[in-house]
């Protein structure tokens, strides 16, 4: 997959799991190494992704085809997750109106946690339970190397975009916007 990233970006591959709290240092700081985001100009398609959310709803990717989808990686406990939780819901609910839906993945994380979570950060777009942690594994072509790890699908459901480790306001909203506006 080809992919212009807006700085320099450093990844490591945690044979094949989906690791906790990627991007961070001792501290849970972001570390400056990091990029913002990466912004794909060879897009692959989405896998195919079902569930049950946090609230016992099913969730099917493929009904927000024509839309750009906004898929953030998380666990309760991640103080990156926690941090940029704000953010994320923030983008949300300033790009909805523009067809920009937000899910939550909660990866490997006791239920009652994650929704004490989605309450105490207001999240108000669903989120995955994902226990045994099988939908980061679906994302081959853009491998996924920790919490938090945001994916942006674009509105033909390719990925188009990554946010490896925690995020800014700034950076998700410029990422969104981009894919958004067709870029």
């Amino acid at each position: 997959m080809r992919r212009r990233a807006v700085a320099a970006s450093a990844t490591v591959v945690l044979g094949g799991a989906l690791a906790g709290c990627a991007g961070t240092g001792a501290t849970g700081a972001r570390q400056s190494s990091y990029a913002p985001y990466e912004l794909f100009t060879d897009r692959r398609p989405a896998p195919q992704v079902t569930g049950t959310t946090l609230d016992g709803k099913s969730f099917d990717l493929a009904a927000l085809h024509g839309k750009v989808a906004v898929l953030n990686f998380w666990q309760s406990y991640c103080a990156p997750c926690r941090a940029e939780a704000p953010a994320l819901q923030k983008v949300s609910a300033e790009t909805k109106a523009s067809g920009v839906r937000f899910v939550g993945v909660d990866v490997r994380d006791a239920k009652e946690a994650g929704k004490a979570f989605a309450r105490t950060f207001k999240i108000d777009y669903p989120s995955i339970y994902d226990q045994a942690g099988q939908v980061a594994p679906a994302f081959r072509d853009v491998p996924l190397t920790g919490v938090p790890t945001t994916l942006v699908i674009d509105r033909n459901g390719r990925v188009a975009g990554r946010i490896v480790g925690g995020t800014s306001y700034s950076a998700l909203r410029d990422l969104v916007t981009k894919i958004a506006a067709g870029r």
